[in-house]
C-alpha cells in the first residue's frame, strides 16, 4: 500500500513538474527569438510586444473562470484538457504566417496555459500534507525556472541554427508527451462543490482586462485613457457581480478578513510586474544594441534562472520554517538592488555588470517565489485550495500582463509604432531606463505590503487524505 502510494505522489509530482517546464520554456524562448521574429515577419516594437504578450493576456483573462470550473468538473479533467490544448497551438504557431497569426495563435497558447497554471498547484497542494507543501512546491517552482533557463539557451541555439519555428516545434513535441502522461495515467478525483459558472463575472472580467491591455500601449492618446478607465470601471463591475453572484468564479466573501492571503497575492501581482520584462527588455538590448547573437544573449541571461534553480527548492523548504512572507521580503529587496542598478544602461555598459545584475535578480526571486506560494496556499482550508492556486496564477499573469503594459506604455510613447532599428536604440534605451525605475519603486511596494499585512498566521496542519490522483 506504501509503495503505491508514494508511487502515485511521484507521478502527481512528475506530471506536474514536466508541465511547469514546457510552459516557461515557450515564453523564455519567445523573448530570445522576438528580435528575429520582428525581423523576419517586418514587425513593429508594439505588435512585437504583443507576440509575447498575448499569451499571458489569454491566460490572466480565462485563469479565474476556468480555476472555477475546475472546483466545479475536477482539477484534473481541466488540466488535461489544457495539456492537451497545449502542443496544439504550438505547433500551429510553427506554421503562422504573418505577426497576426502568430498573435492568434499564441491566445490558443495561452488558453491551455490558463487550464494548466489554474489546476497544477491545487494538484500538488491536495496531494501532499502541510507540512512538506513548501518543499513540493519549490520543486514545482525548480522546474518552472528550468523550463526558463532552458528558453534563452537551447532557444538561442535553435533560433541560431534552425530559425525561430524550430522553438514551436520543440515545445509541441514536449507538450504533447506530458499531455500523454496526464491523459493515460492521471486520474480524475471527485468533485464535491455545487454550483454554477458565473457567466456575467467571467465576460466582464475577461472585457475589464483587455480594455486595461489595450490601454497601455494606446497612450497618451484619449483612447488608451478611456481604454484604461473603462477597464477600471469593469474591475469595479466585476467585484459587485462577484459578492452577489450564488457560484462567483472568485468568491471574495471567502477571503474578507484573510490579510495574508490578500496582501501576499497582492504582493504576487507587484513583484511579477516588476521583474516580468527584464528579461525581455534585456534581450533587444543585447542583441541589438551591443550585436550579440540570440545564443550568445541566452547565454547571458540565464544566470537569473540558474541562480533560481540553485535557490528555490531551499528557500521552498525554509518557508515550511521561517514565517514565508519575511523570506519573500528580502527577496524582492535583491531583486529591487539587481533592477535599480541597471537605470544607467548605455551602450557602453560592460556584459559583465549584466550579468552581475541577473545575478542577484535572480537570487532574489528564488527567496521570493517558493516562499509566497506557500504563504498563499498555507492561508486557506483545504476545500478552498482550488480557488487559491486559480487566484494565485490570476496575481502571477496579471502581473505580467502589468510588466509588459508598462514597457508597450513606454515604448509607444518614446519610440513610437516602429522596429528597433539602429536609428532608434537611443530610444529604446532610454524606454528600457525608465522601466527599470518603475520596476525598482513597485519592488519596494511589494516589500511594504509583505512585511505589513503578508503574514501568515501559522495553524495546526489539516489531516489529509490520500492521494487519489491516480489508479
Amino acid at each position: 500500500m506504501q509503495e503505491r502510494r508514494n508511487y502515485s505522489y511521484y507521478l502527481i509530482l512528475i506530471i506536474c513538474s514536466m508541465s511547469a517546464f514546457v510552459t516557461p520554456f515557450m515564453g523564455s524562448s519567445v523573448n530570445i527569438a522576438l528580435p528575429v521574429i520582428g525581423k523576419d515577419l517586418n514587425v513593429d516594437a508594439v505588435l512585437l510586444a504583443w507576440v509575447s504578450n498575448v499569451y499571458n493576456l489569454a491566460a490572466a483573462m480565462f485563469l479565474l473562470p476556468l480555476g472555477r470550473l475546475a472546483d466545479l468538473k475536477g482539477r484534473e479533467i481541466i488540466f488535461k484538457i489544457g495539456m492537451s490544448l497545449f502542443p496544439i497551438a504550438s505547433v500551429a504557431c510553427a506554421f503562422a504566417w504573418s505577426a497576426y497569426s502568430l498573435v492568434t495563435f499564441r491566445l490558443f497558447q495561452g488558453i491551455g496555459g490558463a487550464m494548466i497554471f489554474g489546476t497544477a498547484n491545487a494538484i500538488l497542494s491536495a496531494s501532499y500534507p502541510k507540512e512538506e507543501r513548501g518543499k513540493v512546491l519549490g520543486i514545482g517552482v525548480t522546474a518552472v525556472y528550468i523550463g526558463i533557463a532552458s528558453g534563452p539557451v537551447i532557444g538561442g541555439f535553435l533560433v541560431t541554427a534552425l530559425g525561430w519555428r524550430s522553438l514551436f516545434g520543440v515545445v509541441g513535441v514536449l507538450s504533447l508527451v506530458t499531455a500523454v502522461l496526464a491523459v493515460t495515467c492521471m486520474k480524475n478525483t471527485p468533485v464535491d462543490k455545487k454550483g454554477t459558472l458565473d457567466m456575467p463575472g467571467s465576460v466582464v472580467y475577461c472585457v475589464a482586462l483587455t480594455l486595461i491591455m489595450f490601454g497601455f500601449p494606446s497612450l497618451p492618446a484619449l483612447k488608451g485613457w478611456l481604454y484604461l478607465v473603462g477597464g477600471t470601471a469593469g474591475f469595479i463591475a466585476f467585484g459587485v457581480i462577484e459578492l452577489k453572484s450564488a457560484s462567483p468564479i472568485l468568491d471574495i466573501r471567502v477571503f474578507r478578513g484573510n490579510g495574508p492571503f490578500i496582501f501576499s497575492n497582492l504582493a504576487e501581482l507587484i513583484g511579477y510586474a516588476a521583474t516580468f520584462t527584464v528579461g525581455f527588455l534585456l534581450s533587444f538590448y543585447l542583441q541589438d544594441v551591443k550585436g550579440l547573437s540570440p545564443e550568445d544573449a541566452g547565454l547571458v541571461l540565464v544566470i537569473q534562472t540558474v541562480m533560481i534553480i540553485l535557490f528555490s527548492k531551499k528557500a521552498g523548504s525554509l518557508s515550511d520554517k521561517i514565517e514565508p512572507a519575511i523570506l519573500a521580503a528580502v527577496g524582492m529587496g535583491l531583486s529591487a538592488i539587481g533592477i535599480g542598478a541597471l537605470i544607467p544602461l548605455s551602450a557602453a555598459t560592460p556584459i559583465w555588470f549584466i550579468v552581475v545584475c541577473m545575478g542577484v535578480i535572480g537570487l532574489g526571486l528564488s527567496l521570493f517565489t517558493s516562499p509566497i506560494t506557500n504563504a498563499v496556499m498555507s492561508s486557506v482550508e483545504k476545500k478552498d485550495l482550488g480557488l487559491a492556486s486559480s487566484a494565485l496564477a490570476s496575481m502571477r499573469t496579471l502581473g505580467m500582463n502589468l510588466s509588459m503594459g508598462i514597457i508597450m506604455m513606454l515604448f509607444s510613447i518614446m519610440m513610437g509604432r516602429t522596429q528597433i532599428t539602429p536609428e532608434y536604440y537611443g530610444a529604446f534605451v532610454k524606454s528600457a531606463r525608465a522601466g527599470f525605475l518603475i520596476f525598482t519603486l513597485l519592488c519596494l511596494a511589494a516589500i511594504f505590503f509583505l512585511l505589513t499585512k503578508g503574514r501568515v498566521r501559522r495553524k495546526a496542519a489539516p489531516a489529509f487524505a490520500d492521494a487519489e490522483t491516480f489508479s
